[in-house]
């Protein structure tokens, strides 16, 4: 349990930096929803249809931006999850660790900046992670990813 916690967290750790633009940017861009979007009129709106799918435009755009919706939930949701263990981290080095880690900076411009090697970096995020996942209150399912048998 400990382990899933940790390799979750550590997941979210490296990918906050790009889920916190993409929540940003997908909001904005789900503000407009529909504008420019009409669904066919006149001769073309009573000529039969494919079977099995909507040829609706606004539909289809309705399905897509649902889809995009429950994305941002997810990405907020892990988000959240780390901004709620931030306050954890006491100690001034791992606290400006983390900062640098969320965002998005390398383990070797943190050194750089922080006047340490990466693979002292590197320790401290473990340490970082060790003391996050030891708080998490679950680990949610993340969708398995299908395993590719190689060709030969």
């Amino acid at each position: 349990m400990k382990e899933a916690a940790s390799k979750h967290i550590e997941s979210i750790l490296k990918d906050y930096h790009w889920m916190m633009n993409s929540i940003k940017i997908l909001r904005d861009s789900m503000k407009d929803a529909g504008e420019g979007l009409t669904a066919q009129y006149g001769i073309e709106a009573a000529m039969p249809k494919m079977q099995g799918t909507t040829s609706d435009p606004v539909y289809k755009e309705t399905v897509r931006r649902e889809k995009r919706y429950k994305k941002i939930a997810q990405y907020e949701e892990k988000v959240k999850l780390i901004q709620l263990l931030i306050p954890l981290i006491e100690d001034d080095r791992e606290g400006e660790v983390l900062h640098w880690l969320l965002e998005g900076k390398s383990y070797r411009w943190i050194g750089l900046h922080m006047g340490l090697s990466h693979t002292n970096i590197i320790r401290i995020k473990d340490s970082i992670v060790d003391q996050l996942s030891t708080n998490v209150p679950y680990v949610p399912n993340e969708p398995k990813l299908n395993k590719r048998k190689s060709a030969c």
